[in-house]
């Protein structure tokens, strides 16, 4: 397949698909709900486009999205994007504070909200917003009648424009509103196309929370323009939805972070080897006919068409990841940020290295600062169309990370080898200073720790000095009810004492733990599955 064109906006991006593909399906729930072709979504789109101009929501006005994943996201996208207004995607995960705080300082006129989110929505922000509209069926919930002026217009939007402005925490600090325009996301279908090419014969499953730009860009708005079909499930992404679905849907693509592939090469592939004496004996004597069986059922679990599995959002435990290569399951990994709109770099099935997140994405400028001679690791800084405007009215945060001749400090660690793979080593700021001024970083002591059986997370942080493992187990491996009892308390001792010394056995003299403490509740979460870090630094 030819790139017919390159976008230089998402109005162009909607006009060419709708027009190009009109019969073919654009996406539904993945037992066929919110069904819509490609016209049918064009249809839907002008509609809502003319009903906003109506209450007064013209060009470069903002409005919200606050919605769990559904066809319907994407027509409230596109009847935004494609007619110069500004989108505020929000995470299903905020709690109502977080959505108050974004709607006032994003100034949105309306917000797109389901019903399982309306409650986020408090009366003062309800009286502010000219229109509240149900996303499920595009119905008003609120309408505040001196909105309805008619005169919200609309404009052919220019690829500098803002198309989003998409607040994120990350792990560190206080939310940022990201600005991006439509030219980044343009560049993101462009690097995305260059990667791993797809058509209008291809089918995405969706699972990863659309208003992350990870599952936007990728997700969402490559698919569209090359006229393939996404499917999103109506459920949370459970192992047994998640199978179920897969049967149904047998997708060609699919997006993913390390945590679900590596609880699933945990929770059962580990095991099912475990079990049986007959893989036990191939693993040890036949390895490459093991790997084969694997791979064959690990594809089968997947539909059987997969030729395209996207991890990215956080790096992938490098055990996880030897044994995809070895059953030649076809993964790719992507690096990248929200500042980008995501993509820096990526590494496309059957081009990776245990390790690596890859060569520099198409278009993408790539180079090192401040490196460690001894080392080779140095802060790595991007330059290209991928790179965000600013931050929404910081103009002092947006010059710390942006210098004057376009290059974004993205604040990560790496190494690169000869062939250009780039090797990300941890944040700025979570590396660890040790007591002889070595360089820590905490990701690879946790990878070590992720790797013994019955642990499913763990954190490392310094307190006082001292290098603390936060550890988790799976569920059912620790009777909490049992807590403050003698046995208990001597049971969770003894675990303790053999993950210090097993890890201290496998890491540098200067990344030994001191301690490990237990968690008894999941970590707390970023969007993309990753621990909010400066929650846990401080005992």
């Amino acid at each position: 397949m030819v790139y017919k064109r390159r976008f230089n906006t998402l109005a162009e991006v909607f006009e060419y698909s709708t027009s190009t593909y009109a019969t073919n399906q654009v996406s539904s729930f993945v037992d066929g709900e919110q069904s819509y072709t490609y016209a049918q979504f064009r249809d839907r789109c002008e509609h809502l486009s003319r009903l906003l101009s109506t209450f007064g929501i013209g060009a470069y006005d903002k409005v919200a999205i606050l919605s769990e994943n559904m066809p319907n996201w994407a027509i409230a996208f596109f009847s935004l994007t494609a007619y110069g207004r500004i989108a505020v995607p929000m995470l299903q995960e905020l709690s109502s504070n977080e959505v108050t705080n974004i709607i006032n300082h994003s100034e949105s006129k309306a917000i797109f909200v389901s019903k399982k989110q309306l409650g986020k929505l408090d009366e003062t922000i309800v009286e502010k917003l000219n229109l509240v509209i149900d996303i499920e069926t595009f119905e008003f919930i609120k309408v505040k009648d001196t909105s309805y002026t008619c005169d919200g217009r609309v404009t052919i939007p220019t690829p500098l424009d803002t198309a989003a402005i998409i607040y994120t925490s990350g792990t560190t600090g206080n939310a940022k509103g990201v600005m991006l325009c439509h030219r980044n996301f343009c560049a993101n279908i462009l690097e995305a196309w260059k990667a791993y090419k797809v058509n209008k014969r291809d089918v995405f499953m969706s699972i990863l929370p659309i208003a992350h730009t990870y599952e936007m860009s990728i997700g969402m708005l490559y698919p569209f323009a090359m006229g393939s079909k996404v499917c999103y499930l109506q459920k949370m992404p459970t192992p047994t939805v998640l199978v179920s679905s897969l049967k149904k849907v047998r997708p060609t693509v699919m997006l993913s972070v390390p945590l679900i592939i590596e609880k699933m090469y945990r929770n059962s592939v580990v095991p099912t080897i475990e079990k049986s004496k007959f893989l036990q004996y191939l693993q040890k004597n036949i390895p490459w006919l093991l790997y084969l069986l694997v791979g064959t059922k690990l594809k089968k679990t997947f539909g059987g068409r997969i030729g395209f599995f996207g991890i990215g959002g956080a790096k992938l435990d490098p055990t996880v990841e030897a044994f995809l290569k070895k059953v030649r399951f076809p993964y790719a990994i992507g690096y990248g940020l929200t500042e980008t709109a995501p993509l820096i770099c990526n590494a496309s099935p059957f081009k990776t290295a245990v390790g690596s997140t890859g060569i520099a994405a198409y278009g993408v400028q790539i180079k090192l600062e401040n490196v460690n001679p001894e080392t080779g690791v140095g802060e790595l800084v991007v330059k290209g169309d991928n790179v965000m405007l600013g931050y929404y009215k910081d103009y002092n945060r947006t010059k710390e990370v942006l210098s004057k001749d376009g290059w974004f400090h993205t604040g990560d660690l790496a190494a690169v080898d000869k062939k250009g793979k780039y090797y990300i080593k941890g944040r700025m700021g979570t590396v660890i200073i040790g007591a002889s001024g070595e360089n820590i970083y905490p990701e690879e002591i946790e990878n070590v720790i992720n790797n013994i059986e019955d642990i499913t997370e763990s954190l490392v942080v310094q307190r006082s000095g001292n290098l603390v493992a936060l550890v988790r187990f799976n569920e059912n491996i620790i009777d909490w009810d049992l807590e403050g009892q003698d046995k208990f308390i001597d049971d969770l001792e003894a675990k303790k004492k053999a993950i210090l010394e097993m890890v201290n056995s496998k890491v540098s003299r200067f990344s030994k733990i001191n301690s490990v403490e237990i968690q008894r509740e999941p970590f707390i979460k970023t969007a993309t599955h990753k621990i909010k870090r400066f929650l846990y630094e401080k005992k």
